[in-house]
């Protein structure tokens, strides 16, 4: 089931900065991992030269979001502490507004404490992949802030997410989930929110497979959706090569994530995202 045939009507903007980003066409989250241990190796980027190049390059190839996290969230990552975490965010994001002020910024943070200290430097969204589980004080913190969020479904933790994967039914219990924290966000008053399925985070690959196909049952919800696939293991293991090696993959799951609704996608590789997007646009807009 695709999202425009269901006939809900999805929001179509956000507000980032006092400016409307348009999401009535698809748009490209690039990823900016400031991490040592991110599971693709090719997206570490630590020193300022090389996190000002990447952003650089991004925003180049048609990123309309740069989203910056400095806490690896791959299975079984190590944790950090949020002192840690903003240690490496703070001179990261000043750089970037520094020398690209125009760039709307994302930053990746389950911690309501970094997200108010990211939004005071100047990022204008806030992406948590806990869904306000590994922090209470979250919702209440993007209330204040009034910046987009992005919620996400994951169960437990980074370090332990692999094994709560048990679901009696999959599709049903993410959607009861989406909307519980739905009404939560929206009786705080938070208007603008984005909902991403947590592709690889506590499902397993045929459990990837059972939510891209079915992202349309999402609609409902009248939100706009987002998809994290970008070089992970649904694609990798199951062609049996490396991260490194999963860019095609990656395309052509972008391209069905596109065909089934999504608003925006999550990736490493902008360019190749972007022309997706053109593609998907030229063959299925009006004439």
């Amino acid at each position: 089931m695709k999202a425009k045939d269901t006939g809900f009507s999805i929001k179509k903007t956000l507000n980032l900065a006092g400016n409307l980003l348009d999401l009535s066409q698809p748009r490209v989250m690039g990823i900016l991992n400031i991490t040592p241990d991110s599971f693709y190796e090719n997206s570490r980027k630590q020193s300022e030269k090389s996190i000002l190049l990447q952003t650089e390059k991004m925003l180049q190839e048609g990123a309309d979001i740069i989203d910056i996290g400095a806490y690896s969230s791959r299975p079984g990552a190590a944790d950090i502490s949020a002192e840690e975490e903003w240690s490496r965010l703070q001179p990261a994001i000043r750089s970037i507004l520094q020398y690209f002020p125009e760039t709307y910024l994302s930053v990746d943070t389950f911690r309501a404490g970094v997200a108010e200290k990211a939004v005071a430097e100047g990022a204008c969204m806030v992406n948590d992949i806990s869904g306000g589980e590994l922090d209470p004080a979250m919702f209440k913190t993007i209330a204040r802030l009034q910046v987009p969020y992005i919620l996400m479904h994951m169960r437990g933790a980074p370090q332990n997410m692999k094994e709560l994967n048990g679901y009696d039914d999959l599709l049903h219990e993410i959607y009861d989930y989406f909307a519980l924290k739905l009404n939560k966000l929206s009786a705080l008053g938070v208007n603008d929110i984005v909902i991403d399925p947590g592709f690889g985070f506590a499902k397993n690959i045929a459990q990837n497979y059972e939510l891209l196909q079915n992202m349309g049952y999402f609609s409902a919800l009248e939100v706009p959706v987002l998809v994290g696939i970008s070089r992970k293991s649904m694609i990798y293991k199951k062609l049996n090569i490396s991260p490194a090696e999963a860019l095609n993959g990656t395309t052509v799951l972008h391209t069905i994530s596109l065909m089934q609704g999504a608003s925006l996608l999550r990736v490493h590789d902008v360019k190749e995202a972007v022309e997706a997007v053109k593609l998907f646009k030229l063959t299925f807009s009006a004439h």
